[in-house]
């Protein structure tokens, strides 16, 4: 017998206890996000799927690319606008996006009074990086499956 379940109502699954796995300054950005992770929930390997609600003023994460992993959003409830190093584009519930590995940068950003929810999916592609052109970072997918933040000359937070 297992504790998975066969299905929930997303938003009722317990909030991730740790808001970011950034490194200050970055982590307290990230105080206006709220991430459900489904995948996990489900014990899904191959791909992750997080239910995210941004309040206002909230950033789904830094502006980042991956080296390896592909990612998708699509948006539930809100307006958040869509960064990218290549321009910004207002979203609505039903629109969705995704970003190809070693693609473009992007984050979503709240700049409403209302909550954003939208649903982003990943996948768990070993040995993925991930590159921030606007911040002093770097990540690294280590092989435990967690992230290892350096400055981008390579020194330790």
């Amino acid at each position: 017998m297992t504790d998975t379940p066969l299905a929930i109502r997303a938003a009722e699954a317990a909030p991730r206890l740790k808001p970011s796995n950034y490194p200050e300054p970055f982590f307290s950005r990230m105080g206006k996000r709220e991430k459900r992770q489904l995948g996990d929930l489900f014990g899904l390997k191959n791909f992750g799927v997080n239910l995210t609600r941004l309040a206002a003023g909230g950033e789904s994460a830094l502006m980042h690319r991956h080296s390896r992993q592909d990612e998708f959003v699509y948006i539930l409830e809100g307006h958040p606008t869509l960064v990218t190093d290549a321009g910004e584009v207002q979203l609505e519930p039903g629109m969705c996006a995704g970003f190809a590995a070693a693609g473009l940068a992007h984050q979503l950003v709240n700049r409403t009074a209302a909550d954003v929810v939208y649903l982003e999916i990943g996948d768990r592609t070993p040995g993925d990086s991930a590159d921030y052109p606007v911040d002093d970072i770097a990540a690294a997918l280590g092989g435990d499956g967690k992230w290892i933040f350096t400055h981008k000359d390579g020194t330790a937070y």
